[in-house]
């Protein structure tokens, strides 16, 4: 481990540069497939949510719909135990002795009467219910018919052009891993950094034209001449991206 540790502290800064302008090369090749896909995998995803949504929706509904009807059951059932009450009442009123029996069976037999009414009239509120429930049902189905219609054509363009280009980018990528293992961790980090939170994902620019070839805010002299002796790594002081010498860059074309 120490022996690793001293062969990165062994590399000039220069090949540091040349690593993280490899390294950055490479991902931006990565970044151009990616690009490929445009917006496809956030619609992919924002389809598959929505018909995760319309699922849920939708068994929702049903399980309403099983509920009401359950009631409507229910008070069917309330109405034929108080038809059945009428009738027993009825039955009772043939025999009674006096009028105050008789007023009292009355009594029971309107009560039950009434509760029929209100049965039915609770019966009919629970089918009003269902019916609009089935409207939005149906609504809902048709919705996430079309959804599924949608994320399938979706994912099979997604799907074709990853398959065109997967055997491109996992070469990229075990390239990026690769070399990223050659260099010290703590840049590799500050690279990612600022390639998360740079707009073009370059992190790594050369001086051209005496400025930052990412921001193009111009440079001191000074500066510059730091950046052409890669005695150490600089940042640009405007956007944060590490400045490379376009001499250094040359160099590397050069070898290629």
């Amino acid at each position: 481990m120490a022996k690793k540790e001293n062969a990165v502290k062994q590399v000039s800064v220069g090949d540091k540069l040349k690593a993280l302008y490899q390294l950055q090369e490479i991902d931006s090749k990565i970044d151009q497939i990616q690009t490929l896909r445009g917006e496809l995998p956030l619609e992919v995803k924002d389809l598959e949510d929505e018909v995760a949504g319309l699922q849920t929706r939708i068994g929702k509904i049903q399980e309403e719909i099983s509920e009401k009807n359950q009631d409507i059951q229910s008070k069917k059932n309330e109405i034929i135990n108080s038809t059945a009450l009428i009738k027993k009442y009825e039955e009772q009123q043939m025999d009674v002795r006096n009028n105050r029996e008789f007023e009292s069976i009355s009594k029971e037999i309107e009560f039950q009467k009434l509760e029929i009414e209100l049965c039915e009239k609770r019966i009919k509120e629970f089918n009003f219910d269902i019916e609009n429930k089935t409207k939005l049902f149906e609504e809902s189905k048709t919705r996430l018919d079309d959804r599924l219609i949608d994320l399938q054509q979706k994912q099979s363009e997604l799907d074709s052009i990853i398959s065109e280009t997967k055997k491109d980018e996992d070469e990229l990528l075990a390239k990026s891993k690769k070399l990223s293992a050659l260099i010290e961790e703590r840049l590799v980090n500050a690279y990612k950094r600022i390639r998360s939170n740079a707009r073009n994902g370059l992190a790594v620019v050369s001086v051209e034209r005496d400025a930052c070839g990412g921001c193009f805010n111009k440079i001191p002299p000074q500066r510059q001449l730091d950046i052409k002796t890669h005695r150490k790594i600089i940042v640009c002081e405007y956007c944060g991206r590490i400045l490379i010498d376009g001499e250094l860059l040359f160099q590397q074309e050069e070898k290629k």
